[in-house]
């Protein structure tokens, strides 16, 4: 199946998870991730009318960001280096893995605004980045005192299992951490498990194999 179609696919069981739980599909943003995959892939989803893509290692992203149309937003979805920070809010719109003050002091010497994320790590699994649910007060404080950061809301990946069922309650502890914080993003969900974050509130789901294939 092709690029295109496997787009329009995946948008409609947006509009279908997003009709179960009485919500309007087009408050949801698909994030076609695009990291490992060529520019003429890229290419081929831009041309189906698809604007934006997520890459996760600045190395690969910016030939494909320098190549290609500048109409497309860019977010960055990969551990964030603060050594690499600054870079990476030159040629990103969004980062989803805001985590530390280091990353945020590289960040505002970019002197644009970016859009900002913080990465929660939910189910505590210690090969993933992202804080604690306690140290989420805190970061909030330090990202306010940044005006390039125009915080969103938070973002977490959920553990990948065959059953996406699995991700249903660490969805749910976001979009709670989320409302007490008075924070309207929710970055969660990708190919196996975007209906089941769309129910618990999802405002920006990543999905690349479902719409590029598999990854080598």
């Amino acid at each position: 199946m092709s690029i295109a179609k496997n787009i329009a696919l995946i948008q409609s069981q947006i509009d279908r998870a997003a009709e179960t739980v009485q919500r309007d599909p087009n408050e949801i943003t698909l994030i076609a991730v695009s990291k490992t995959f060529p520019i003429d892939a890229i290419r081929e989803a831009y041309d189906a009318g698809h604007r934006h893509f997520g890459e996760s290692r600045l190395q690969e992203a910016q030939p494909k960001i320098e190549a290609l149309p500048g109409d497309i937003v860019w977010h960055f979805i990969g551990n964030l280096q603060s050594n690499k920070a600054k870079k990476v809010a030159q040629l990103f719109e969004v980062i989803h893995t805001l985590e530390s003050e280091s990353q945020l002091k590289e960040i505002a010497k970019a002197e644009r605004q970016i859009d900002g994320f913080i990465e929660v790590n939910i189910a505590k699994e210690t090969q993933k980045a992202g804080i604690s649910t306690d140290e989420v007060d805190e970061l909030i404080e330090v990202v306010l005192h940044y005006p390039q950061v125009r915080l969103c809301g938070l973002m977490t990946i959920g553990p990948v299992e065959e059953d996406p069922e699995t991700s249903r309650k660490y969805f749910r502890v976001l979009k709670n951490l989320a409302n007490e914080k008075d924070l309207k993003g929710l970055s969660m969900g990708m190919s196996q498990d975007f209906d089941v974050a769309i129910q618990e509130g999802a405002t920006h789901i990543r999905v690349g194999s479902a719409i590029f294939g598999s990854r080598t």
